[in-house]
């Protein structure tokens, strides 16, 4: 039903592309990363919770249509229905079903408990297209609570110190993850002009943020990593850095950008969360995509599983 065509994964049935890596005529679109949703499509379908997102993502080009999680709409000779796969706000699994036959194509997503977005909701199928980002077995997420404790700390510690404590991580997603984690009761809390552009389309549709206020001593700030080592952020006078990401489980990531600290927060499944999910959906062919593909292939074909490995174009990843 899904083949691998020069954009992308194409239902030809249906007519469409799920997360095209360039303008196509009509775009399923799982969430609006930039790996996931690009510009330049005629119209997308997406989820009603990732409309505005995705419209911020693209620009004023392009129709959208939305529809609510488990709606089922029907395009071309298949019947579409997105489901919750709880990586950031709106974002979605993509089922399809034709004459039976049903194939799930996850898109990103994760297990761990996020205020910020619906939660996963596992889908059975008998073909599922499955990222694999963090697929290797050093990759397991401490939880939510033990998180933000650690982050807290430091946190306190530099104010202590005199020193405003500088978070770098993905502006859409994660800066928000982290925001609605913070007790701000600690101090000021700042952002980079890239983490709350989206932080207002999250408040904009309920979700309770920390606003933004004037940052100062002691205050802790969110950037996006783009913004190391830049202009910017001088005007905070002695920080101290840190990085939020599931990368930050491998040492050598956090000497690599010489940070001060590093939180494993991820917005992916970890090792174990992969393989219960793909467990749930009782899949009898499993696609692997985007990331660590040939470890979890291996695993999956060792036992009994037929699998397909495939190539993706935008590889956004964390950071």
């Amino acid at each position: 039903m899904i083949e691998l065509s020069d954009a992308g994964l194409y239902c030809a049935a249906g007519g469409f592309h799920v997360d095209p890596w360039g303008p196509v005529e009509r775009a399923v679109i799982t969430h609006a990363h930039s790996d996931h949703a690009r510009a330049g499509s005629q119209s997308y379908l997406t989820s009603r919770a990732g409309q505005a997102l995705l419209r911020a993502r693209i620009g004023d080009e392009g129709a959208i249509q939305v529809v609510e999680y488990g709606e089922r709409t029907v395009i071309g000779g298949v019947t579409v229905s997105l489901h919750p796969a709880g990586h950031i706000l709106g974002s979605a699994q993509i089922r399809i079903e034709r004459g039976g036959e049903v194939w799930v194509i996850s898109g990103d997503y994760k297990l761990e408990p996020d205020p910020t977005c619906a939660p996963f909701d596992p889908q059975r199928c008998h073909t599922f297209v499955t990222e694999s980002t963090f697929a290797l077995p050093i990759y397991r997420w401490a939880s939510h609570s033990e998180i933000a404790a650690e982050i807290h700390e430091w946190w306190r510690a530099n104010r202590e110190a005199g020193r405003t404590s500088v978070l770098f991580g993905h502006p859409l997603g994660k800066a928000q993850r982290v925001l609605s984690m913070l007790d701000a009761s600690i101090g000021p809390i700042g952002a980079h002009g890239a983490v709350e552009k989206y932080s207002a389309i999250y408040r904009a549709q309920g979700l309770a943020l920390p606003q933004m206020g004037e940052t100062a001593k002691g205050s802790l700030v969110l950037s996006p990593p783009s913004a190391m080592g830049s202009p910017w952020l001088k005007r905070f006078g002695a920080i101290s850095t840190a990085m939020a990401s599931g990368w930050m489980r491998i040492r050598g990531a956090r000497r690599r950008r010489s940070l001060d600290r590093g939180f494993v927060l991820s917005d992916h499944a970890d090792w174990p969360g992969l393989l219960s999910v793909i467990g749930e959906t009782r899949a009898e062919t499993i696609w692997v995509t985007h990331g660590y593909r040939a470890p979890l292939a291996h695993w999956l074909e060792e036992r009994g599983r037929r699998v397909e490995i495939i190539d993706t174009h935008f590889e956004e990843g964390e950071e």
